[in-house]
């Protein structure tokens, strides 16, 4: 650590590693796998960083967006001891990407960044097996969770290519993920015994705030005024964000405060890609007051002066909460959040979280693989299906174990029953929509706790926390203390083994793990039942819960 301390002062001007990277840094280099879970702004890029530049071989890193590859290769380029890294993507020419390979071969590269869907290539793959290949760093590794947010199935092949490769140290990072997502993260990112580091989660300066109307117009009006009034507080010295869940609302809200004196940019996927580029770089250059978004924009974003963080309504999960306002005070300044809320906006949510059974799309594709289609294109070509189906409906089949999805072809495993097929990918989109609305309605827990709203979500990242805050609305309000005394324990607290963490069974749902604990009630994810509230007297009377002791 005394080499890798000096190498992140000296050649990244990094004057102190947190504990989580070192904790990190530690795992690696003995040979560990490591899952880091830390939010935005606290240098998970730097674990891999530093121990690249710790020894000759290359780190190879998986980033899913062209533009964050762009900005981590400029990044390493400035920094005070320059190592050489380089991104292969479509926008390099033939010449540029042979010379790349000659000089990856050549060890004249420390980092070579390329995304999921490179990995699909075969003569990419041919030209990494070549390469001394030290690690391998998955960025935003939240992507290979079917029940995460963001999920790309291109994520589903890093396993497999890991393995191919001689399964050098896996470095997976994610700025958000909840217990539940990091296993699955582990799984499929087959992790061999991973070190996980959760570090980094509670954001004191973040000032967290949810506003309650009865009517929609009285909420735009609301948010409106504070988005002024932030942005007036703020010129000069930062910029604002303002989330909405539909793309009309980013132009209407970015055109009111436009008409308010307000620099304002609408920001969704649904606009050109010259408008997008030209928002995200005016606000890079401080070129404006407010972005108005949907989620589209969000990954990569890296802005130390964002002042405050407001939402029309509420996301789909608490991960994606945590993922938009953790954009918040990144220089450690006070920064505001708030969530405007009714709660006819979970409706939205709740729809936009129901999932359909593609049947006729899967057995479309089925015919398709049993007739010799071995590659999405080929599907596609033979199905009829448009790309987004298309993908869908064969990632849906990878989830159910009937095929493999392997350097772009496409191995049907065995000679299964389409009808068990069918069955199995009915049971595990029953099973998606039932996580997808206890993922909602733990969001909806968020924006009507009366209790220390800090509180609530660091335990729902599982991170300790002493709560109350005592910054929040509810503890400045006095709603907190008035909440803590409305409620008794029905037994000593952990007397009952319930604690966060904790594994136990329920004589319906199977296996859980605890999420949240509470006086009165404890709150529980299943994997195929997703999040679950259970009121601790009833779960002692009936015994319908047991805690599974570890090795049971």
């Amino acid at each position: 650590m005394k080499e890798l301390r000096r190498i992140a002062t000296d050649d990244f001007g990094i004057a102190d590693l947190r504990q989580g990277q070192v904790d990190a840094m530690v795992a690696a280099t003995q040979g560990r796998d490591v899952l880091a879970v830390m939010p935005t702004g606290y240098g998970k890029s730097a674990i891999y960083e530093v121990l690249g530049a710790s020894e000759e071989a290359l780190t190879l890193v998986i980033s899913p967006l062209i533009a964050l590859q762009r900005d981590q290769v400029r990044a390493l380029g400035e920094a005070p001891g320059a190592q050489r890294a380089v991104a292969l993507n479509s926008s390099l020419g033939v010449t540029a990407e042979e010379q790349l390979w000659q000089d990856a071969t050549a060890q004249q590269v420390s980092y070579l960044f390329l995304s999921p869907e490179q990995l699909a290539n075969d003569a990419v793959l041919d030209r990494l097996r070549a390469l001394k290949i030290g690690r391998v760093a998955v960025d935003e590794a939240h992507c290979v969770s079917a029940w995460g947010h963001d999920f790309r199935p291109d994520y589903l092949a890093i396993g497999s290519v890991v393995e191919q490769l001689g399964h050098p140290v896996v470095i997976a990072l994610t700025a958000t993920a909840a217990p539940p997502v990091r296993e699955e993260i582990i799984a499929r990112l087959g992790l061999r015994d991973p070190v996980v580091v959760v570090r980094g989660f509670d954001r004191p300066n973040l000032e967290l705030a949810v506003h309650r109307y009865t009517s929609g117009q009285e909420k735009e009006a609301a948010l409106l005024r504070e988005a002024v009034e932030r942005a007036q507080a703020a010129a000069g010295s930062g910029v604002g964000l303002v989330y909405v869940a539909r793309r009309r609302q980013t132009e209407d809200y970015a055109a009111a405060l436009r008409d308010q004196g307000v620099r304002a940019y609408a920001y969704h996927a649904g606009l050109p890609t010259k408008e997008r580029n030209g928002a995200q770089k005016a606000f890079d250059d401080g070129e404006l007051d407010v972005v108005v978004a949907t989620s589209a924009f969000g990954m990569g974003i890296d802005h130390p002066h964002v002042r405050f963080v407001l939402h029309d309504s509420p996301p789909g999960s608490v991960d994606d909460y945590y993922q938009e306002i953790g954009r918040a005070g990144r220089d450690g300044e006070p920064a505001a959040v708030t969530l405007h809320y009714r709660p006819e906006d979970l409706s939205l949510r709740r729809f936009f979280s129901s999932k359909k059974l593609p049947e006729e799309d899967l057995r479309a594709c089925l015919q398709a693989l049993g007739s010799g289609a071995d590659t999405l294109a080929a599907v596609r070509r033979v199905t009829g299906l448009g790309p987004r189906a298309a993908s869908a409906a064969v990632n849906l089949l990878v989830l159910t174990g009937a095929l493999n999805r392997q350097a772009g072809k496409l191995h049907p495993i065995g000679s299964r029953d389409p009808r068990q097929v069918l069955a199995e990918a009915s049971r595990l989109v029953d099973a998606r929509e039932r996580i997808e609305r206890s993922r909602v309605e733990m969001m909806r827990g968020y924006a009507e706790t009366q209790g220390c709203r800090r509180e609530f979500l660091l335990s729902y990242f599982g991170e300790d926390f002493a709560g109350p805050c005592g910054s929040c609305d509810n503890c400045l309000s006095g709603a907190t203390k008035a909440h803590q005394s409305s409620v008794s324990s029905p037994s000593s607290a952990g007397e009952d083994g319930f604690t966060p963490g904790a594994q136990v069974v329920h004589e319906k749902w199977a296996e859980g793990t605890v999420m949240r604990v509470e006086d009165d009630r404890i709150t529980v994810f299943f994997e195929e039942q997703g999040y679950r509230t259970l009121d601790r007297e009833l779960v002692a009377d009936r015994g319908i819960v047991a805690v599974r002791e570890p090795g049971e």
